[in-house]
């Protein structure tokens, strides 16, 4: 069986495409260019480049830039919300490879013993 294609509407679904522009994600989450290039400097987000060198921001940058657009509405400095956001991530992610580990050591101690 051939692989299956790639189609333009598989991009729809994918948190990871980078399906906006910076005017439009500036736009989306109420900030401006500055803003999200000052996230890309502090290494929270890094957009892709389009073939003319353009940003391109996917809809999970852009829900790290509002969690960090939030924090910085809040008075955070942009620096300790960047770094906050990092941490908040890793924890997430921490807490989802958890969440499969005891998935996979409940079913093991289910098995029957040899």
């Amino acid at each position: 069986m051939p692989p299956r294609s790639t189609r333009p509407a598989d991009n729809l679904d994918d948190d990871d495409y980078p399906a906006y522009t910076m005017g439009r994600a500036a736009e989306m989450l109420g900030a401006t260019p500055a803003f999200l290039r000052t996230l890309g400097e502090h290494r929270l987000i890094t957009p892709l480049r389009s073939e003319g060198g353009h940003r391109r921001y996917s809809r999970y940058q852009l829900r790290i830039a509002a969690r960090a657009r939030e924090l910085v509405d809040q008075g955070t400095p942009i620096e300790a919300a960047c770094r906050i956001v990092i941490l908040e991530d890793q924890l997430e992610e921490a807490r989802r490879i958890n969440e499969q580990l005891r998935a996979q050591g409940g079913q093991s101690q289910s098995e029957p013993s040899a």
